[in-house]
């Protein structure tokens, strides 16, 4: 036994384990040794290797050699056992051993020691952590699986665990493989990192386990894996082990991926919460059934609302609390990447919604980590979020950028999704975002700006364009913010998109409006092409729009059932042709009745429906004729792709423009829609040359049953002048219907 002062007591004939004081075998039993490494384990000393465990529990512990030898440990202190191996003859290496340990109920369990392994973050890794510039930080923090060839022919494998907190006084390790009790599994600090790490030897895939945090405050905090892969399904809250064994299938996707341009590329999105898409699907049903039907209905794209691990459903994922764990409700993490993967294979691009500006509240995730607001910005009046009642992150602090910016690629890199669009972007720019004067406190330039957090979403665009070229990041910003889509290099924030708000404001307060009175509204449909061009647009009929009392996009529409079926048509036929990219919300393809809610899924008995069932085939129709037309994707971004024939027809209900192409050769299209709710016969279109035009879309019919390009019949376009125009056709335009023609190749 070891005296408080005096050598180490000899545990054989012979044999010398190496001193430890009183005082530090009494930090390792209380769990505040920052080094326990440096006391368990296995220590060369005097020809032989001191050997400590700690193991509370245990009656009897016996240390078995390599080569067969057994050596039984001696109780030293509270728990802790001590013996002495072989050592080598340089004196410099350690043996392989197992530790063989007898419960009191006579239970023996032989487990390797985690004590003898060397640290699995290395100098360059901590330097980076410290510096807040590792780009891969889910490779070296959070749960990995390792697995080592021995000396001896087999294979080793655990788990190495590695968690970010600096101002911790300890940190122990607990999991379903120690039976929850962490004393025994104190982990070390490597340096001055602020990083804990232990390496678990037999611990693999899908194993439970937390963090046991003895925070600046004195406190024991129980706590999640911030980088965690995997994560318990709510309402348990711990976080799992997963190593993945997917085998990607997306190659020729990812392969194109890097050219890709979106603003000069046809994108066309269906937004989805994929818990109420469909009730109770895993993500490989999910695989089966979504690209599918995607594909029938032409969308490029698909936009998942947050995947990302959240314990209460009704926030609809936006109150993360495991930012880097697919939604165990699903399944596991190779679930959401077979989804991935079939949606590329579909030549379906995954778009996912990312939650940078605040987190959950919950006390065993982000907030107060380590006893401090260790993530959390420590100013009230920048750390909390008023509105929506959650913590904000701490945008000053570089190792919290760097959370989540890696977090970002994660997303790209590990799952191969296409882009984020990032949620409550506002939120993040202004000082005084939601709050009341005396409540803020201006930046240090006396502004509203919210400087720190304007600098983390350009050190995250540019990260991301940089590493995955070929991606896109959206921005759901609400104001005037100048240059959102502006490159970093010019002050600009660096997304590829901004959602277009003021549009989708004021297009659907126009079409709820009463067709008599929608005239003295008509800006509210024409106010969007003066500032078309500010930015790079998407035209987001979003989940926004129809929860809260707003009611589905189909109940907006004002009048009898027969009006609010043409209403929808007429306005997704032009928003179609709108310049912009298209966004539409799960359910309205097909006329959702009822206002969507998460806890149950769509209404997909009204597709038995002829009218519903007839949206459905128009949205199809329009994704087609869309993408199979440049005219109204190749120029989105620039003024000359749009020309107004009649912006002003104010007495008709009626808006006429062109779209071109930014391609020699391939045919402009022309846009009529009719917000009237009645015929225009003889109106005069004036179009951009003479010739045949064909019609390939038109909403006009109670009963829409689709018809493919070419098949509505055409016009013919002959000379004089109408509004500028060198050519124009009289034509017959539907009551509440948008009608597209698109001038037939010479």
């Amino acid at each position: 036994m070891t005296s408080p002062t005096g050598p180490a007591a000899p545990t054989g004939p012979g044999e010398t384990a190496k001193d430890v004081s009183r005082e530090e075998l009494d930090q390792i039993v209380r769990g505040e040794h920052g080094s326990p490494h440096s006391v368990l384990g296995p220590h060369p000393y005097a020809g032989g290797v001191t050997v400590r465990a700690l193991k509370p529990m245990a009656r009897t512990v016996v240390a078995r050699h390599g080569d067969g030898s057994a050596h039984e440990l001696t109780h030293e202190h509270e728990g802790i056992w001590v013996g002495v191996l072989p050592g080598s003859p340089d004196g410099t290496s350690v043996p392989d051993y197992r530790l063989e340990v007898t419960y009191d109920d006579g239970h023996t369990h032989t487990t390797d020691d985690p004590y003898r392994f060397l640290p699995t973050l290395g100098e360059m890794d901590l330097h980076l952590i410290n510096e807040g510039r590792h780009e891969q930080l889910w490779t070296v923090l959070g749960a990995r699986v390792h697995h080592y060839e021995t000396a001896y022919g087999d294979t080793i494998s655990g788990t190495s665990f590695a968690v970010w907190a600096p101002a911790a006084r300890a940190v122990r390790l607990e999991g379903d493989f120690n039976d929850w009790d962490g004393r025994a599994y104190p982990m070390r600090q490597l340096g001055s990192s602020g990083v804990w790490e232990l390496f678990v030897p037999g611990v693999g895939s899908g194993a439970c386990y937390k963090y046991v945090v003895h925070g600046a405050d004195g406190q024991w905090r129980e706590k999640a894996d911030p980088m965690a892969s995997w994560a318990q399904r709510p309402p348990e809250s711990a976080s799992r082990v997963y190593e993945s064994t997917h085998t990607w299938a997306d190659e020729a996707w990812m392969q194109a991926r890097p050219e890709r341009r979106h603003v000069q590329e046809p994108m066309s999105v269906y937004e989805m919460h994929l818990a109420s898409w469909r009730r109770d699907k895993s993500w490989e049903q999910l695989a089966d059934e979504l690209p599918a039907y995607l594909s029938e209905l032409g969308f490029t794209h698909v936009e998942l609302m947050p995947v990302m691990q959240h314990p209460f459903g009704g926030s609809w994922g936006y109150h993360v609390t495991s930012y880097f764990a697919p939604d165990s409700r699903f399944g596991d993490p190779d679930g959401f990447k077979l989804l991935v993967d079939r949606l590329h294979q579909a030549g379906i691009g995954v778009i996912l919604d990312w939650v940078p500006g605040h987190f959950a509240t919950d006390p065993w995730a982000l907030v107060s980590f380590d006893g401090t607001p260790l993530y959390e910005d420590p100013n009230p009046q920048r750390g909390w979020h008023k509105e929506w009642g959650s913590h904000i992150f701490n945008f000053g602090r570089n190792e919290v950028r760097n959370f989540l910016y890696a977090n970002a690629l994660y997303w790209l890199e590990e799952f191969h999704a296409d882009g984020l669009r990032v949620d409550g972007v506002a939120s993040m720019l202004y000082l005084d975002y939601s709050r009341e004067e005396g409540e803020w406190t201006p930046n240090k330039y006396g502004g509203r700006e919210n400087l720190e957090a304007v600098q983390f979403l350009q050190e995250m665009n540019a990260t991301v364009y940089k590493r995955v070229p070929g991606i896109t990041t959206i921005a759901e910003e609400s104001t005037s913010w100048p240059q959102v889509t502006g490159p970093t290099s010019g002050g600009g924030l660096g997304f590829g998109f901004k959602w277009n708000m003021g549009w989708m404001h004021d297009s659907l307060g126009y079409v709820e409006n009463d067709p008599v009175h929608r005239s003295y509204h008509h800006g509210e449909m024409t106010f969007s092409l003066v500032y078309a061009w500010s930015e790079n647009y998407v035209l987001p009929i979003s989940h926004d729009e129809v929860v809260h009392g707003k009611g589905s996009l189909l109940r907006k529409m004002p009048g009898d059932r027969w009006k609010q079926l043409a209403n929808l048509r007429a306005y997704l036929g032009f928003m179609w042709a709108h310049p912009g990219k298209q966004l539409l919300f799960m359910g309205a393809e097909f006329g959702q009745e009822s206002e969507w809610a998460e806890s149950r899924e769509l209404d997909w008995w009204l597709l038995d429906h002829p009218e519903h069932r007839g949206v459905h085939s128009l949205v199809r129709d329009l994704n087609h004729v869309y993408t199979d037309t440049s005219a109204l994707w190749s120029r989105d971004h620039e003024p000359a792709g749009f020309e107004w024939i009649d912006a002003n027809d104010a007495g008709r209900n009626t808006f006429s423009f062109i779209r071109r192409s930014a391609t020699s050769g391939e045919p402009d299209l022309v846009c009529v829609a009719n917000f009237a709710a009645v015929p225009h016969e003889g109106y005069r279109l004036g179009l951009p040359s003479t010739g045949e035009w064909d019609e390939v879309l038109n909403t006009d019919a109670e009963l829409y049953t689709g018809s493919g390009v070419g098949n509505f019949g055409s016009v013919t376009a002959v000379e004089g002048e109408h509004y500028g125009q060198p050519a124009h056709a009289d034509i017959v335009v539907p009551p509440l219907a948008t009608v597209w023609f698109r001038a037939r190749p010479a």
